[in-house]
């Protein structure tokens, strides 16, 4: 069988040269497994980037999406669309929040986050609105989610950014405090509870607390994106529940639909009314097929008992990595929480990527430094030990090596 890196031209004459590929075509998928066109079998340790909540080819998911398509696709929000209503009532009594805004992706829900924010200090009166926003995090690549994300190196070349983001520290209340003071513009704060591409960094629980504590006593709404670290990755559904506290604005998306576009912004009582018809919308946002993925999703997970799975499967894995890399030179540390796991090495380490998909597993790398793994909530125990088979091995070969 010829090598992964030999069958598929690096680039297309006719696609924009947007991403740094590997030369990989994958065919189909069962489970947590995906084969390419030629027939060579990956373990995802990926998940489509936290997006393949069900695996691949999920025997109770498929034959819903089936029904649908044969059924409505689209239609558009001129009209009712019933699972909408379905999926926002689930989306709220998981949540605890009370209205939700559909739309088709993660940057979508952020983009509207950052609307609702701006609408609620206009409705105040607040004519120059600003909003708390953090390093290192990552919200988009729109205009207005660029400037609120913490990444000069995605950032270059797309200026002059929106002006009306104040960024702090991550877990640095006094700098928060800081920043904000006697600045009567602040309307929100607004952070991943745990970042993805930033590195996968946690916000601390206590830390948590007191910025819901803060903008209580200051009238400002709190903003969790949940986009990557949502939908039961880390053991919950979503990542803050770890704090017990609840958000004001809460966007999702990528495990919604588990591959279907699926985005939605979730909102409290502070900011469930700001929007009226006409300040927001969206063509493909709540569309039947999108609806349906999403409500199927939320079935599933409940049936299968998959935050649980995540939980109990997500620890075996951290802890299995750290056992073998504890002592290895070059190896500082694993973050995260369930299945969302991040091993940061001493070093840069994008060429992991394409040695581990040659061993047969799907990895990111992040923040230059760190191996990113979000694979299918599915993800068994036997699973986790393969890819620490296969991913330790790698690492201890890499760090070795001459710099």
């Amino acid at each position: 069988m010829p090598e992964a890196a030999t069958f598929i031209e690096a680039s297309s004459p006719h696609v924009m040269n947007t991403y740094g590929r590997l030369p990989i075509a994958l065919s189909h998928g069962r489970g947590c497994r995906v084969w390419d066109v030629n027939g060579k079998e990956y373990l995802d340790a990926l998940g489509g980037i936290a997006v393949n909540t069900l695996g691949h080819n999920h025997p109770k998911l498929v034959p819903a999406l089936q029904d649908q398509i044969a059924k409505i696709i689209h239609s558009s929000n001129y009209y009712h669309v019933p699972n909408q209503e379905k999926l926002a009532a689930k989306l709220v009594e998981l949540s605890g929040l009370t209205n939700v805004f559909f739309c088709s992706t993660g940057l979508e829900a952020n983009e509207a986050a950052l609307k609702l924010a701006r609408k609620f200090g206009h409705d105040k009166g607040i004519e120059r609105p600003e909003i708390v926003v953090y390093e290192k995090a990552f919200h988009g690549r729109s205009i207005a989610t660029l400037s609120a994300t913490g990444n000069p190196k995605v950032q270059a070349g797309f200026g002059p950014l929106v002006e009306g983001f104040i960024r702090v520290p991550l877990n640095d209340m006094a700098s928060l405090k800081k920043a904000t003071e006697s600045n009567p513009n602040v309307v929100a704060v607004f952070f991943e509870a745990i970042q993805g591409e930033g590195g996968v960094n946690p916000m601390h629980m206590d830390y948590l607390k007191d910025v819901r504590a803060l903008c209580d006593e200051r009238d400002w709404l709190l903003m969790i994106d949940e986009v990557q670290c949502g939908m039961g990755r880390t053991g919950k559904w979503f990542a803050h529940q770890w704090a017990g506290i609840k958000p004001d604005v809460m966007p999702l998306a990528k495990g919604l639909g588990s591959g279907v576009p699926v985005g939605a912004v979730v909102a409290g009582p502070k900011a469930a009314n700001i929007f009226a018809p006409g300040n927001h919308g969206t063509t493909f946002g709540g569309n039947p097929l999108a609806m349906r993925a999403g409500v199927e999703t939320l079935r599933i997970m409940e049936e299968d008992g998959l935050l649980a799975n995540a939980a109990r499967v997500g620890k075996h894995l951290a802890e299995s990595l750290k056992r073998e890399l504890k002592s290895v030179t070059g190896f500082k540390e694993i973050r995260g929480q369930g299945l969302m796991i991040g091993l940061e090495l001493t070093k840069p380490c994008g060429d992991l990527v394409k040695r581990c998909a040659e061993n047969g597993l799907l990895i990111s790398v992040t923040a230059d430094t760190v191996v990113r793994m979000v694979p299918p909530l599915i993800l068994t125990i036997t699973e986790a030990d393969e890819i620490v088979g296969i991913l330790c091995p790698l690492i201890k070969q890499f760090l070795s090596e001459t710099p």
